[in-house]
């Protein structure tokens, strides 16, 4: 069969569809509680996917993705609160738009910018991604390592305010994935005679104990009190007339646009995506002082370009194997188990399942539209639930899923460590990011490097000597070192100022 119409019929398959619906309303439920994050969603829903084919798997995962990305937008419009860190910038306007009593006006344009920003973005994902697989298929074992490097390199540089903090972070896992067997040698590293590290560190546990953890642990004050008092008075989706539409066409595409193309970029996110593009609409707009007052436009832009994000993320992910964010990071770490090594030679040796993850991503979007439309007043109810009944929940689920990996018990003893050093590097600011994403690319890195060593006798130069690979550390070294001279420049405008 045509690998494309294998990958759409696997995710069209009853089994696919259910898992997308699924992880659809988790992503709505979780990326609408204040506090609970989407990411959060795709650690616990991960485990699960072990007993699923790759289409099924991936069908769960882009649909917590998807909803998620979207439902940070209940909360924002109805409370003021953002239910994802992306979804502050629709607050601006969307509560304003609640409070003039069209909170249906702002939930309906919310949903529409999100929905077609997302299958705008789609769309360039499935015409750009082939292309950048084919040009990737001319690198050698030295272009990969120097590319991983820079994959490496923007997560640091850019997932923390000092360039020092993210420095450390990376270092960390690159320190905890070397444990283990050498990818060479196959000979025994920083292990102590200890059976349980002879696998290595657990990528799954790692990241529970990263992710979830500090956010049950600063969520526990939250536990005690209330829950959430929303009044759902009134409160539905209002399709926008034909009018608002055409007014906020513009809006919604260039917003789908700067989302594709900051998603596109490792180690930014939908919150730069959301910002950037309320700021650039606000700017090019006839009416820049009704903007925070309340209209729709004001919602439309960070919808859009928060959404814009789901495509642009999975284009290094797909081609290069480089997630852009945590989101994409934990789908990095699910193809992995699945046995898919995400790159180039995926687009060759596993076309259909491609195809399937971008038919799963179609869906994705439309059973987003169609949950978040018809079950809006349900998630509104969700919001009332005490978080003293979820954490609990929660935390269960983090050492079920920790222990399931393997049915090994130091896996939870694991994800216990890494839980605390992920509440210490929140603690002191360091990003917990790179932590993971060196864990995940760090056996790339030592593998790739050591084999052009190998292959050049040694010789170092060997990675000067590639085009390719001179590129990608040149813009390694940008990466790293232009937060240096940012700072250095707004010191010296300061001063002259």
């Amino acid at each position: 069969m045509n690998p494309l119409l294998e990958g759409i019929a696997a995710a069209a398959q009853l089994p696919a569809l259910v898992a997308n619906l699924a992880g659809v309303i988790l992503g709505i439920l979780f990326g609408s509680m204040p506090g609970l994050t989407f990411s959060t969603a795709l650690i616990l829903v991960l485990p699960a996917t072990f007993v699923f084919d790759a289409i099924v798997a991936m069908s769960l995962l882009l649909g917590v993705f998807i909803g998620g990305m979207t439902g940070g937008s209940v909360s924002a419009i109805l409370l003021g609160i953002p239910g994802t860190p992306s979804a502050a910038a629709t607050a601006i306007d969307g509560f304003a738009m609640r409070k003039k009593g069209e909170a249906g006006k702002a939930l309906g344009i919310a949903v529409i910018a999100s929905i077609t920003a997302g299958l705008l973005s789609l769309s360039l994902l499935v015409v750009i991604a082939p292309y950048i697989a084919r040009f990737a298929l001319k690198f050698g074992s030295a272009e990969i390592a120097a590319l991983v490097l820079f994959g490496l390199s923007t997560i640091i540089g850019v997932s923390s305010g000092s360039i020092l903090k993210g420095l450390v972070s990376g270092f960390l896992g690159l320190m905890f994935m070397s444990v283990g067997l050498d990818p060479i040698m196959g000979t025994h590293r920083y292990t102590f005679g200890y059976p349980p590290l002879y696998a290595g560190v657990d990528l799954l546990a790692a990241m529970i104990g990263l992710f979830a953890i500090p956010q049950i642990i600063k969520d526990l004050p939250r536990g005690k009190g209330e829950a959430l008092k929303v009044d759902d008075t009134g409160v539905h989706n209002e399709l926008p007339s034909w009018n608002d539409l055409k007014r906020c066409l513009g809006t919604i595409v260039r917003g789908a646009l700067i989302g594709t193309g900051v998603g596109a970029i490792p180690g930014t996110g939908g919150p730069i995506a959301a910002f950037l593009s309320y700021d650039v609409n606000k700017r090019l707009s006839k009416n820049k002082k009704l903007w925070g007052t309340g209209i729709m436009e004001g919602v439309a832009a960070p919808e859009a370009g928060n959404n814009g994000i789901t495509g642009g993320a999975l284009i290094p992910l797909l081609t290069l194997g480089i997630p852009g964010d945590p989101g994409t990071a934990i789908m990095l770490g699910a193809l992995l188990i699945h046995g898919l090594q995400p790159g180039p030679l995926l687009f060759q040796k596993n076309a259909e399942v491609v195809y399937g993850i971008f038919a799963a991503l179609f869906i994705a979007n439309i059973l987003t539209l169609l949950v978040q439309w018809f079950g809006i007043r349900l998630f509104v109810r969700m919001l009332r639930v005490p978080m003293g009944y979820l954490l609990p929940v929660i935390m269960i689920l983090t050492v079920i899923g920790s222990y399931a990996v393997r049915n090994n018990l130091f896996d939870v003893y694991v994800m216990a460590a890494f839980g605390l050093l992920g509440c210490f590097l929140e603690k002191y600011k360091f990003p917990t990011t790179p932590v993971i994403l060196a864990i995940v690319l760090g056996p790339a890195l030592e593998t790739e490097f050591r084999r052009a060593l190998i292959q050049a006798e040694g010789n170092y130069l060997v990675f000067l000597h590639s085009p390719i690979a001179l590129t990608f550390i040149l813009l390694t070294l940008v990466m790293l070192l232009s937060p240096f001279f940012l700072s250095v420049w707004k010191r010296s405008r300061e001063s002259v100022d």
